[in-house]
């Protein structure tokens, strides 16, 4: 499997709701239908003002202007969009507020933006995936590990989960997870994504390991993966909603630093050691100047007496909580048995008093690791 996830792929599933196109031009029509398509949606097409019921059940209606001011007894609603024909009718304006239209547009123009609005009507957004990024403040300090163990505890919390690896050279989270063999889709199938990818689907093309989506590397000789195609993945991930955790390396390449710039909190794992706080400093650094949520986990205990308070307060980050040892976890991962699999270990519990902190409930979230 090596062909990019869009959004114009089936999905074997429902149909999909069907954005409302009203216009008697029949150039219009074809041209909203075309990109309709694209956006993986078949719309309903009305040459004349709709019934009420169809105006107010659609995810989204694209009036021509042709029929503004037909529409335009209708109940007002979200998602009416206005498409202009004439550049220099002022009058255009005019309609969009009769018709209560949240804004006029012009083809081909906006085309790219449209398509944009027609795949998140039909594949039904709501809100965002919180996106949290993992990042060792040292080489070592566990932050593949908790990454893992973040998305495990999601996951089993029965929150939407999608883990993403950013890492080229952590090894491959797959392997984490002990799912190195399972069927899927890696970066490097990947690497050539643009654009606006399905969320959806590119979560069925993944693998599926302990009830979350995993992406992460293969074992060839691919190591880098172009930004555009990390802003694609991740922007598709985060329109799922749930929970998206990402697992960054220390030092930023162009995809990784993409990465970080959609990350809405992050935790830097820093053991309790001196070196490892000057190192962790450094990384810190690089890390907030892309984002502003950064909070330090504390590995402990360290060699010299360092409490997990003072690393964070030396380093000027919030303080997330400490990891004591985990007895075990090294030969759990031999085993197959990913971090924070075990419900009552210290990574576990840590994992479900932050997402308690920062995630909505489950029932509020819409539940369900698919």
């Amino acid at each position: 499997m090596s062909t990019p996830i869009t959004d114009s792929q089936p999905t074997g599933r429902p149909a999909q709701p069907r954005p409302l196109i009203v216009t008697g031009d029949a150039s219009v029509a074809e041209h909203l239908t075309r990109i309709c398509a694209a956006a993986g949606a078949e719309p309903d097409v009305l040459g004349d003002a709709p019934p009420r019921s169809t105006w107010e059940n659609a995810p989204l209606v694209l009036v021509g202007d042709d029929l503004a001011e037909r529409c335009s007894g209708l109940p007002r609603r979200p998602g009416v969009l206005l498409l202009g024909i004439d550049l220099d009718d002022g009058g255009v304006w005019v309609r969009a507020v009769r018709v209560g239209a949240e804004h006029v547009l012009f083809l081909p123009d906006a085309q790219a933006w449209l398509l944009d609005r027609i795949a998140d009507a039909t594949e039904g957004v709501g809100p965002s995936a919180l996106t949290v990024g993992v990042l060792g403040g040292r080489g070592g300090a566990g932050a593949s590990t908790l990454a893992c163990a973040l998305a495990v505890t999601a996951a089993r919390a029965g929150h939407r989960t999608m883990l993403v690896d950013a890492d080229p050279l952590g090894g491959g989270l797959d392997v984490l997870l002990g799912g190195e063999a399972a069927d899927g889709l890696r970066w490097p199938d990947l690497a050539a994504s643009r654009g606006r990818l399905s969320g959806a689907e590119l979560a069925k093309a993944l693998p599926e390991l302990r009830g979350l989506s995993a992406l992460s590397w293969d074992r060839s000789d691919c190591l880098t993966i172009p930004p555009e195609a990390m802003q694609s993945v991740l922007a598709a991930a985060r329109r799922r909603g749930g929970l998206v955790v990402v697992d960054l390396p220390r030092q930023l390449d162009a995809a990784a630093a993409q990465a970080l710039e959609q990350v809405d909190t992050g935790l830097l794992v820093v053991p309790a050691e001196l070196r490892a706080l000057a190192a962790a400093d450094r990384v810190a650094a690089a890390a907030r100047m892309r984002m502003t949520d950064l909070r330090a986990v504390v590995r402990t205990p360290g060699p010299v007496g360092l409490t997990a308070v003072e690393i964070a307060r030396n380093l000027g980050l919030a303080f997330a909580g400490e990891l004591p040892p985990e007895p075990g976890l090294g030969l759990d991962v031999e085993r197959g048995l990913p971090p924070g699999a075990r419900e009552r270990g210290p990574l576990a519990r840590f994992c479900s008093g932050f997402l308690d902190e920062v995630m909505p409930p489950v029932a509020a979230a819409g539940g369900g690791a698919v």
